[in-house]
């Protein structure tokens, strides 16, 4: 099958990152998290917006009383549906509508990707800035913030999803090159295995999404495209693209049945034009709603 991409935001991020798809206002949210920025697009009207964060952002998701969960540098934040166009400060609250949910400073260690569960929870990750192999975490963080670390020894925590029935959670370290599944209950992931590997050469997993067909899309660092593996591991669908780092993707549009797709610039001598921008694939596939935070 050969698929067809377009341009959905022309933008030359550094580390452009963890598209989701709001339902409510039907945009796409997506990250760059060197440069510290939250970014939506309406691709109705065209319309875009841009929040920027005075600490690198690895995961912005929509809340859903209204405003945004930010996975920062230094721990989880929440913006009211007020407090978008605001910069976040250091405080515990203020006029800019920005408060901590939990914080957590640990030098020389960022945030990376993070998704909401089926509960409304937020599974975040972190990684150290030199990605060292045991300095990163993956946690569950409850709506009323309480934290629990699910996994403690990661490297790149990177892309976390569930199946349509909520029973499996998948999930990578990207430098293991594994895409792994978890049983799920609800709250615990258990029984961690191998879905499928990335083999040298192929680049590395990064961010992914599952589809309502339980396959799941993953763009492969260094890979040049986004592969899709059915429940039982199977490759069965590969998107080729122009450029080499591909870092994430996830369904929108009014019936979720396109394909975003974040991309990098850094680390590139000669990024491709259009590394950094947002690309998308129309008719890809049927995604599944998101839900949104529930704190």
């Amino acid at each position: 099958m050969t698929y067809a991409f377009e341009v959905a935001v022309r933008a030359e991020a550094a580390l452009g990152e963890g598209p989701t798809w709001d339902a409510d206002a039907q945009r796409l949210i997506w990250i760059d998290i060197l440069g510290s920025r939250v970014h939506t697009y309406d691709p109705v009207s065209g319309r875009r917006t841009v929040l920027a964060t005075e600490q690198h952002v690895g995961a912005a998701k929509p809340r859903a009383g209204g405003g945004l969960v930010v996975n920062l540098r230094d721990g989880v934040g929440l913006y009211g549906p007020d407090g978008e166009s605001s910069r976040a400060s250091d405080g515990s609250g203020g006029p800019d509508g920005f408060r901590w949910l939990h914080r957590e400073v640990v030098p020389g260690r960022r945030a990376n990707d993070a998704a909401v569960a089926p509960d409304g929870a937020l599974w975040v990750g972190t990684m150290r800035y030199d990605e060292a192999p045991g300095g990163g975490t993956l946690s569950r963080i409850a709506p009323d913030g309480t934290v629990e670390t699910v996994l403690d020894d990661v490297a790149v925590s990177n892309g976390t999803g569930w199946s349509p029935d909520g029973r499996l959670m998948y999930y990578i370290d990207s430098p293991t090159r594994r895409i792994d599944v978890f049983d799920f209950d609800g709250q615990r992931a258990t029984g961690r295995r191998q879905l499928a590997v990335i083999g040298e050469g192929d680049g590395f997993p990064d961010g992914l999404t599952v589809d309502a067909d339980g396959c799941v899309w993953v763009a492969l660092w260094d890979g040049g495209a986004v592969r899709r593996y059915t429940p039982d591991g199977k490759l069965d669908r590969v998107v080729e693209l122009p450029v080499t780092r591909p870092t994430a993707c996830a369904f929108g549009g009014a019936d979720l049945a396109d394909l975003y797709i974040t991309t990098a610039r850094t680390g590139l001598e000669a990024p491709h034009p259009l590394a950094g921008s947002v690309l998308v694939v129309p008719g890809a596939g049927k995604g599944l709603p998101q839900p949104a935070f529930a704190g």
